[in-house]
């Protein structure tokens, strides 16, 4: 039998304005889930958690090379397993091209430094034939998080699809009018009182049976504006704007950026070079700032060291860098999301204080609560069904190919 080998990832985001409560307890939870359940050996388990400052962080970089780790070391007939519990955002287009106008789902990292739905799905590519990679993400926004993987469960294609109105796909432009549109309700937290409110899911309009007595709810997304809030505090930078983001990242994070964002500078850089001529809206602010940058660069005689990381990136063709690319699914790579692609989800907080994700304390429950064999079908449609009776609106997904519904969950 293959060896079990485990990614486990908890941000709480201490001391900011999107702290969260409940994300080192899921983390906690599943790391003992992992042991006593399906049989991993402690030294197989990676854990990254933002407790306190004394191990390494659960920084861009550092899950990366955590994540490339666990796929490179793996063998025919391995059990990967990554779960994530934090914060999750889109971001929205910003090559400025007509056709570019969807959304590059991410989770978010404590130094802000994104990791994307294509960074997911590159890394699945790699995972070797004969080997099974399960994905468990309780964060907002995460049904799809693994770029393109068939939807088994869930509504995330057709929600996201519909919810753009033919003016704003022919717009050019960095998308940002459809995405405030989209994503504003996401700017909210719930207090729950007297036992009786919904809590993640895309609409807060209905009163149900709340899951957390006197406790409260805050959701796991964070907001364009507050990423950006953020980043300047983890930064020191003030000029972050909306419509730069991904070159505000790629001066920042530099090698250690998101391979998708190395694209996106590439691609941008070939456009400044040729002059940008003809091109509008979004990419003409985008050449202005990368023009800035550019002659910065190059009066100070570091062109070529500042740009390296990007130049030396692969591009095929320039829609690879387009947000929400459409590619090829990857067949051996399992995707369980907290929510749908427009939804939220839930970071909860009991009367008693103690704190967990929606999805990961209902995971827990259902396989509490059964001793045999669980597939991937059965964990999300009972976990559909268990947090909808406790009131939550969020609904899980399932995304893999048609051969991964029916197998085991993790092993």
């Amino acid at each position: 039998m293959g060896r079990k080998l485990a990614l486990l990832v908890g941000i709480n985001y201490p001391g900011t304005k999107a702290e969260l409560k409940g994300c080192h307890n899921d983390v906690d939870r599943m790391h003992k889930c992992l042991v006593d359940r399906f049989g991993f050996d402690e030294e197989d388990i990676t854990v990254l958690v933002d407790r306190d400052s004394s191990g390494p962080q659960p920084t861009g970089a550092n899950i990366r090379h955590a994540l490339a780790k666990l796929v490179g070391d793996a063998r025919p007939g391995d059990f990967l397993f990554f779960h994530y519990s934090g914060h999750g955002t889109r971001l929205p287009a910003e090559t400025g091209q007509d056709d570019d106008t969807g959304y590059d789902e991410c989770i978010v990292p404590s130094d802000m430094n994104l990791i994307t739905d294509q960074d997911f799905r590159d890394l699945v590519m790699k995972v070797p034939d004969g080997c099974i990679f399960t994905i468990v993400s309780d964060s907002c926004h995460s049904g799809g998080l693994l770029d393109q993987a068939k939807e088994q469960i869930g509504n995330s294609y057709q929600t996201q699809t519909q919810s753009r109105e033919p003016e704003e796909r022919s717009e050019s432009g960095s998308g940002f009018r459809s995405f405030l549109k989209e994503t504003a309700r996401d700017v909210f937290e719930t207090h729950v009182r007297h036992g009786r409110s919904q809590h993640g899911g895309e609409d807060q309009d209905e009163a149900d049976e709340q899951p957390t007595g006197d406790g409260h709810t805050k959701n796991r997304s964070l907001p364009l504006s507050t990423f950006i809030e953020m980043l300047k505090d983890q930064t020191g930078k003030d000029d972050i704007e909306e419509g730069s983001i991904r070159l505000t990242l790629f001066n920042v994070f530099g090698e250690d950026s998101s391979p998708k964002i190395k694209k996106f500078m590439k691609v941008m850089l070939g456009k400044f070079h040729e002059g940008g001529s003809g091109e509008q809206g979004g990419l003409m602010g985008m050449v202005g700032a990368l023009a800035h940058e550019f002659l910065k660069a190059k009066l100070e005689g570091t062109e070529e060291e500042t740009f390296k990381p990007a130049l030396e990136q692969n591009v095929d063709s320039v829609d690879e860098v387009y947000a929400g690319t459409k590619s090829w699914a990857p067949n051996n790579g399992i995707l369980i999301s907290g929510c749908q692609t427009n939804q939220t989800s839930a970071d909860a907080t009991t009367a008693q204080g103690s704190s967990f994700g929606a999805l990961s304390n209902a995971i827990q429950t259902i396989l509490a609560g059964k001793h045999g064999k669980v597939t991937n079908k059965d964990l999300v449609m009972k976990a559909r069904e268990s947090l909808a009776k406790q009131g939550y609106t969020q609904q899980p997904g399932l995304y893999c190919s048609d051969e991964n519904v029916h197998v085991a969950f993790i092993c």
